[in-house]
Formats: structure tokens, C-alpha cells, sequence
């Protein structure tokens, strides 16, 4: 009797189990489903009149475009986008602050290091070969290229694209290419830039009866813009000439901003502009002879420029070699010296990978080392002969002559306009990308999702400081003169920083991000910009830096864990409480303020 009196409590018992299972297994199922992607929130079909759009995203890199380029009154295009959208004050690139290891960076989320694009040229010791990016036939095999690129991953979930002479958008990458691409023209004119991505836009969508299948619209568009980097190169970042080629880039966003416009876009299509590094001045009298810091008969390979990653013949030489670079580094404040396993910065994330050469030496920004077969430093300066290119980059990511650029607008970005972010670096634009467009992203090392946090507006702070750039030296015999006796200073591996005081990477802390170097603004800011530059070739100065093509220029995003999602949701819940009831709270004060006035009213009218 007792035992079937005891059956339906256990019973019972059971079932209350099951409901209580049953309830966290479908928590963990929409836990899971939700795969703590935001994107969703902005995964919405828009229509503009005539077409509907699912969400879209147009994703511009500005090359060599550095961030305080825009305080130099000859971009009112760009001043108009950063009042309507949301932006950072600038956006450090990863380290070497070069074309390729950036753009790959900005197009997977991941650091150099994890991608393997670790400059622009370097050697691989796996392959016994040398990677360099105007070798197409063999820098663009899939054997080189590391991580998920947007249109990669895009394209494998359904979500065409379109690439626009992205650097590395034509290697062998794997299954998913994207639906247009477009091969590296150095030559092509800013307007037809504008006229093929409108162009793309203006393809039909998937549900008209007129939709492609062979030319579907884009739901991201990737483009790239040579320009700024190739004049910055040839001209230097402080010229009357980079002035022109601004203001020329600056219409051509313009252009495009009218044509969204035009098209009812501006509110459907996100667009988000970015560079991949800033750019420094260089000169003869801030050259280094690599020659007379090291016996390069000892050395195998030499990677990058102007910072060199030295690979020795016999490995056995590597901490003589350190020793000996690091003494004249302790007499030569215008260099560092690291060994990759012993004393690279870890902010670099420059050390997890056997493509990185052992030993580097790596010059403060604006100063660069040649050898004697591609500049001879003595002769140079005794005959006042002018060191090309003029401007290069490379150099620490984090210093301000170094930095990028990132802006945004569009319906996955709903802040306030001119709003203000923390700076962060470029290994957060693939996140903030997939999100734009729904995209689920590969594993990556950044960590910013949307939507964005905004710390404030642009108008509640001073803009940043001008870096400072130190302007090149006259070629007059009275500087040549001097400048030989800096040639004997540089032999003795004692070279001066010629008077400028520039950041050093060996000390800059944690807060080098924040912080700026002072200057007073560019000598050349009244002066009147040159005719713009409208076409994107690059000369023999600057092909090293691989700011084109064709030789004419660990972490894993951290998932949050379970407890992580369920308190997200609470807190979301409370937000929202909060939200309603200082709305409710307003709206009372809102009917107080009327009875009161009301009341006034009566009392002065009976008077």
C-alpha cells in the first residue's frame, strides 16, 4: 500500500525533472542559436523606393591615409560623414605598419603573426622561398595566405560580394571566391572607382525577375584606393602635392555620397571608411647604412623595409650578431634591436611564427636603413643628393605618424551623429564587418561587436595633436656640409635624431596609444593644394613598401561562456526596464510642467 501510495510522488518527481531539463536544454538551444552574434539586430530587409536591400555594407581603405590628414582643412566630404556617423579619433594598425600584413589583417581579424602575411616581402623557411607581393605567380598562391577573408567568409554563408582591388583578393584563398572581383589597376582614375561600386548597387536584387545569377548585386562591396600612399611616397606626407591627392580622394567620397544619395541609399547602405597605416617623412640626413651596423656577408636573407629582419647564414652566429647591434643600438637612438624569441615587444604580436626573421632592427619613425647598393649614405649627403621615397611607414604601429582611420554610417551603426569611440587597432574591423551584413565570423583575435559603444561626441573634446613629422633637409651646400659631418656620425654608429624627438618603441608603455607627440602644425597648411591627383600608379619610390601590386608602387575572438550570455540577457531585461520607466518618469514630468502651466496661466489672466 505503501509503495503504490509513493509511485505518483515519484512520479511526480520524475516530471518535475523532465520540465526542469526540458527548460535549460532549450535556454542552451537559444543560447547556441543566438551564437552570441548581435548581427541579427541588424539583419533586416530595407527598401529605398525602388529595391530592396538586405543589409549591405561598402568598405573603402584609404591607403597611406594618415588620421590627422583630416585635420588639414582639405576634407569636407569626410568632415561631413564623421558629423553623421561614428568614429574613433584614429585606429592603430598591426605591426610592420605595411600594405600587405594590414589589409590582410583588416580583411581576416587576425595579427600578422596568426595570418602569415608578416610584411610585404619575407622569406619562408618551410618553402626555402621568398614571398614578394609583385611576384604574383607565386605570392599568390594559397600556401601563403593564413584566416577567412570577409568575402570568404561571406560568400560560404550565402552573402555575395564584390572586391575592388583589395591587396590580396587574388590569391588562391580556397573554395569561396567572391562573385566580382576586380584585378590591381594603378592607373585607374577616382571616378571610375565611384562609378563601379554605384554600379554594383544598381544591379538587380535577388528577388527581381531581373536578377543575374552570374552578376548578383553585392551585399558587401570591398574597394581600395592606392592614391594617398602612392603620392605620400613620392612626394612625402607634408607635400603641396599629397594636398591635391587628399582634396582629389576627398571629392571622390563625395561623388559617392551623392550617389547613395541619389539612389534613396544613404540610410540602407553602411559604408565605412578606413586606411592601413599613416606615413612619415624621410630624408638623406635620417638614412642609416645598414653596413655600418652589421657584416652583411653573415646574412642569408633580409626582410621588410625600412625596418630589416635579418636571417643569418649560420644560426649559430644569431647572439654575436644581437650582441654587437645591440651595442651600437645603445649609441644610436634613432634604432631598436630584438631578437623574435627573446625581446620583441609583445605588443607587436609579432614573435608566434617562423616567417619572422630572428633578428631585426627597427628605426624610429622617419628614419630608414639602405645598403650601400641602394643608397650610399656618405656620398649622398657629402653631394646633397635627395634619398627616395620621400615618405615611408613601417615602422611602430602605435606612434602617431602611424595612424589609420576608421569611420562609419549606415543602420548598423545607430548613434548619435558625430559620435566618438575609444581608439582601438584594425584587428576589430572583420568582426564589426560580418556584423554590418549578418555574417557569422571565423575565429579571429578581435573582440569589438556591434553595435558600438560610443564614449561620447567629437565636439566634446580638442581634436588630437598634429604629430610631429620633421620636414626634409635643404640640398644647399651649407647642409651639405653638415650633413657630412652627420655621415661621419652615422659611420660611428652615433647618429643623432637631428634634433627631432621622436617616440621610442623600446620605452613607449601602455598608454602610447593615447598619447600623441606634440608639434606645431604642417609649415605647408596655407598653402594652396596642388591639382589633384586622380590616378593611382606608383613609381619605383615606393614599390617596396607594396602599396600596389604588380610592382607598381593568439588569440581567438573569446567566446563568452554561458554565464557570460545569461547575464548579458538580464542585464539587457533591466536596461530595458530602466529605459521605460525613465520614459514613463519624463512623460510625468512633461504632464506636470503643462497642469503647471496651465495653472499660471489662469492665475495671470484673473489678475
Amino acid at each position: 500500500m505503501q509503495l503504490q501510495s509513493s509511485r505518483p510522488l515519484l512520479l511526480r518527481a520524475i516530471i518535475y525533472v523532465f520540465i526542469v531539463i526540458l527548460f535549460f536544454v532549450l535556454l542552451f538551444a537559444a543560447y547556441k542559436a543566438s551564437g552570441l552574434r548581435p548581427t541579427k539586430h541588424f539583419a533586416t530587409m530595407l527598401h529605398n523606393g525602388t529595391a530592396t536591400f538586405a543589409p549591405t555594407t561598402i568598405l573603402i581603405s584609404l591607403d597611406g591615409f594618415r588620421a590627422d590628414f583630416l585635420q588639414r582643412n582639405l576634407t569636407p566630404s569626410m568632415q561631413t560623414f564623421i558629423n553623421e556617423g561614428v568614429s574613433p579619433p584614429y585606429m592603430n594598425p598591426s605591426f610592420p605598419s605595411v600594405t600587405f600584413p594590414n589589409h590582410w589583417t583588416l580583411a581576416t581579424g587576425l595579427y600578422p603573426e596568426a595570418h602569415g602575411i608578416v610584411g610585404n616581402t619575407f622569406w619562408d623557411p618551410e618553402f626555402e622561398q621568398d614571398f614578394y607581393y609583385t611576384h604574383t605567380e607565386v605570392s599568390m598562391q594559397s600556401k601563403w595566405w593564413g584566416g577567412d577573408p570577409l568575402w570568404s567568409t561571406a560568400e560560404s554563408q550565402g552573402i555575395r560580394t564584390a572586391v575592388h582591388m583589395w591587396p590580396g583578393s587574388e590569391a588562391d584563398v580556397g573554395e569561396y571566391e567572391p562573385a566580382h572581383l576586380d584585378k590591381y589597376n594603378g592607373s585607374e582614375k577616382l571616378s571610375v572607382k565611384v562609378d563601379r561600386i554605384l554600379g554594383l548597387l544598381d544591379l538587380p536584387g535577388p528577388d527581381s525577375p531581373h536578377a543575374l545569377g552570374d552578376q548578383p548585386r553585392p551585399q558587401f562591396i570591398a574597394a581600395y584606393v592606392p592614391n594617398v600612399d602612392s603620392d605620400g611616397h613620392r612626394y612625402g606626407p607634408n607635400s603641396t602635392e599629397i594636398r591635391g591627392t587628399i582634396t582629389a580622394v576627398d571629392t571622390m567620397l563625395g561623388n559617392l555620397f551623392k550617389g547613395l544619395e541619389a539612389r534613396n541609399l544613404t540610410d540602407i547602405v553602411n559604408v565605412v571608411i578606413v586606411s592601413d597605416h599613416g606615413m612619415a617623412t624621410t630624408d638623406v640626413s635620417r638614412l642609416i647604412q645598414l653596413e655600418d651596423l652589421i657584416d652583411t656577408s653573415l646574412i642569408e636573407h633580409m626582410d621588410g623595409w625600412p625596418l630589416y629582419g635579418l636571417w643569418p647564414k649560420n644560426p649559430d652566429n644569431l647572439d654575436r650578431l644581437y650582441q654587437e647591434l645591440k651595442f651600437k643600438a645603445e649609441h644610436n637612438p634613432a634604432i631598436d634591436v630584438y631578437l623574435r624569441d627573446f625581446n620583441m615587444p609583445e605588443r607587436y604580436h609579432f614573435s608566434n611564427n617562423d616567417r619572422i626573421a630572428p633578428l631585426w632592427i627597427v628605426p624610429k619613425p622617419g628614419w630608414a636603413i639602405a645598403t650601400k647598393d641602394e643608397f650610399d649614405v656618405a656620398e649622398g649627403l657629402r653631394t646633397g643628393a635627395a634619398y627616395k621615397p620621400h615618405g615611408l611607414h613601417g615602422y611602430d604601429h602605435e606612434h602617431p605618424l602611424m595612424r589609420a582611420i576608421f569611420i562609419a554610417r549606415g543602420p548598423a551603426f545607430p548613434h548619435q551623429p558625430g559620435s566618438r569611440l575609444e581608439p582601438f587597432q584594425n584587428i576589430q574591423l572583420y568582426n564589426i564587418i560580418c556584423d554590418s551584413i549578418g555574417a557569422d565570423p571565423a575565429p579571429n583575435n578581435g573582440t569589438l561587436r556591434l553595435p558600438l559603444k560610443p564614449v561620447g561626441l567629437h565636439t566634446d573634446v580638442e581634436p588630437e595633436e598634429t604629430p610631429e613629422d620633421p620636414e626634409p633637409s635643404t640640398t644647399s651646400s651649407s647642409s651639405s656640409a653638415s650633413a657630412s659631418a652627420s655621415a661621419s656620425s652615422t659611420q660611428a654608429t652615433t647618429t643623432s635624431l637631428a634634433g627631432h624627438v621622436l617616440t621610442s618603441a623600446s620605452s613607449a608603455s601602455a598608454s602610447s596609444t593615447s598619447s600623441s607627440a606634440s608639434s606645431a602644425p604642417s609649415s605647408e597648411a596655407t598653402a594652396a593644394p596642388a591639382p589633384p591627383s586622380d590616378g593611382g600608379d606608383d613609381d619605383e619610390e615606393g614599390k617596396e613598401e607594396g602599396d600596389g601590386e604588380g610592382g607598381e608602387t593568439e588569440e581567438e575572438e573569446e567566446e563568452k561562456d554561458w554565464w557570460a550570455w545569461f547575464t548579458d540577457k538580464v542585464n539587457a531585461a533591466k536596461g530595458w526596464a530602466v529605459d521605460v520607466a525613465n520614459k514613463a518618469g519624463d512623460k510625468v514630468e512633461e504632464v506636470k510642467g503643462k497642469i503647471k502651466g496651465g495653472e499660471k496661466e489662469k492665475e495671470e489672466s484673473s489678475s
